[in-house]
């Protein structure tokens, strides 16, 4: 079966730099490169929902700000492509930014990602989200921290997915972590990859193909999922 939601872990860039001699913003700027090149083959394959952490809180916060300033320069760069990509427009992909970036990135970001969240909220064919300055430990207690103020009776499993700042987003259906380090990472998604098929790559992000996310989807649709049955 087809996954309806594929979110990415795209580890490496940095690695892929050092190994090469470079400062590790020029493996940011491949990596965003290839992103592009990764975004193009889920439309082909008609993927409906792709979700794409771009950075954590932990990497806005703590690495030298020679590096994160480069990364601001990345995110205006492109998102200004997806702010006039008649890609986005005929395609109606709605795109999403998720994160603590309202209160950690530069004010002009800020409003560049405000208003591609605006011009795009009423698309609804596909759904392309960023996880930025995004923390999934501190996504989970912000979202505990609603449910208690809105003082509701009972905790279900609905109203905990409805208080996350991803819960509008349907259960992943397959995780990709590049990187050469199977793990997971400050909580990622944890609530929408509980049943999630996981697959780890040897490759560094940017060197992970269209070809590699293709043979990706076709190995995920060989294996069974049987949820407790």
């Amino acid at each position: 079966m087809q996954p309806n939601h594929i979110a990415i872990i795209p580890d490496g860039n940095r690695r892929w730099a050092q190994k090469r001699g470079l400062k590790p913003w020029f493996g940011h700027r491949v990596g965003a490169k290839n992103l592009e090149k990764i975004i193009d083959q889920a439309l082909k394959f008609d993927i409906k929902y792709l979700t794409f952490w771009a950075s954590s809180k932990d990497n806005i916060v703590k690495r030298d700000k020679t590096e994160i300033n480069f990364l601001f320069r990345l995110y205006s760069l492109y998102f200004k492509k997806f702010l006039n990509s008649k890609k986005i427009n005929q395609n109606k992909i709605q795109i999403n930014i998720i994160g603590e970036w309202k209160n950690l990135l530069p004010k002009n970001l800020v409003e560049l990602f405000e208003k591609i969240i605006e011009k795009t909220k009423n698309y609804n064919k596909r759904f392309l989200t960023f996880l930025i300055a995004y923390d999934g430990k501190e996504e989970m207690k912000q979202g505990m921290e609603k449910i208690i103020k809105s003082e509701k009776e009972k905790i279900t499993l609905e109203n905990i997915k409805s208080s996350l700042a991803t819960g509008f987003l349907p259960e992943v259906d397959l995780l990709i972590r590049t990187g050469k380090e199977p793990h997971l990472s400050s909580g990622f998604m944890m609530w929408l990859i509980s049943d999630s098929q996981l697959y780890f790559s040897e490759k560094l992000w940017p060197e992970f193909s269209p070809e590699d996310f293709q043979l990706t989807i076709e190995e995920y649709k060989k294996r069974r999922r049987s949820l407790g049955k």
